[in-house]
């Protein structure tokens, strides 16, 4: 099952977003984060698909969800205005941004350009 951040549990296995601006990745492995919405069919339909990447990625990446009803603060940070709205963190650079569902080879794709994995 994929574990679920709030504010604070982000803030410690990925990153302080309110850092004023400095970004220091906390995680030990690149991270997925999925801003979803228990209401959204479309979130609904991806999310079987992350968990099949949670077993086929274990130990090389970690999948989170983030309920953004729930964590508007934390949505509002990442400018999640679309949902389902993907962010992968990676090691080392900068966080990007998906947006929409993802077919889970447009994830794969993403996981081995992004993450290199």
């Amino acid at each position: 099952m994929i574990e679920h951040l709030t504010k604070d549990s982000f803030k410690q296995k990925v990153f302080d977003y309110q850092d004023g601006g400095r970004y220091k990745f906390e995680g030990e492995r690149p991270a997925l984060i999925d801003f979803y919405a228990n209401w959204s069919g479309t979130c609904k339909t991806i999310a079987p698909i992350l968990e099949e990447l949670k077993r086929e990625y274990e130990g090389k990446i970690d999948i989170y969800k983030v309920d953004s009803e729930v964590e508007r603060e934390l949505a509002r940070a990442f400018r999640v205005h679309s949902i389902p709205t993907l962010l992968f963190v990676p090691m080392l650079g900068q966080p990007q941004l998906g947006r929409g569902a993802l077919s889970k080879g447009e994830l794969k794709k993403y996981v081995r350009e992004v993450f290199n994995v």
